[in-house]
């Protein structure tokens, strides 16, 4: 079993971007990305009705985060620490030697590469620092965006199904050795 613990926690930083803690102050900006109808298309979930659903998802975030259960990313753009996203490794399995991917980012900063840009960095981190063999995402059949981004990164569609919801397909990654 590997020991994950994400205290202090693991600042990532690429050519434009810094991967950072969240924290309450941002409970403006996840507010407006976890109620944004558009990016909510695709995504299994309640979207947020208030700036309090906002502040107790970032208590819940980072409550997991010092259980070490889960680790979440505010994606900001270095130059000007603008808010533009966020991604996160989860359902971390010793048994499995594997972690579930999610990521979103806000309309305005989508098709700029920057997604890409924090997967990669996140992809290296699971694989070198975290040790997992296996990185999972869910994807809605639909979301053709996320579907791309995943084979970009040789994700492959996996034949388990998702149990919960069939408008979502697995993609599996494993490290090449």
């Amino acid at each position: 079993m590997v020991n994950r613990n994400f205290n202090p926690f693991p600042v990532l930083t690429t050519e434009r971007l810094t991967l950072r803690q969240l924290s309450i102050d941002d409970q403006q900006d996840i507010f407006a990305l976890r109620s944004d109808t558009e990016i909510n298309k695709y995504l299994d979930r309640e979207p947020s009705k208030t700036i309090e659903d906002a502040i107790s998802f970032i208590s819940k975030i980072n409550d997991n985060i010092q259980k070490n259960k889960s680790i979440y990313w505010v994606i900001t753009l270095t130059k000007t620490k603008t808010f533009v996203g966020t991604i996160c490794l989860f359902d971390f399995s010793d048994e499995k030697n594997s972690c579930e991917i999610g990521y979103e980012l806000m309309t305005k900063f989508q098709s700029q590469g920057i997604m890409k840009e924090a997967i990669e960095e996140v992809i290296a981190y699971s694989f070198q620092t975290l040790q997992f063999q296996k990185i999972v995402a869910f994807t809605h059949n639909k979301n053709q965006h996320s579907i791309k981004l995943l084979m970009k990164f040789n994700f492959f569609q996996s034949p388990e199904t998702n149990k919960e919801n069939s408008d979502y397909s697995v993609f599996a990654l494993t490290p090449i050795n």
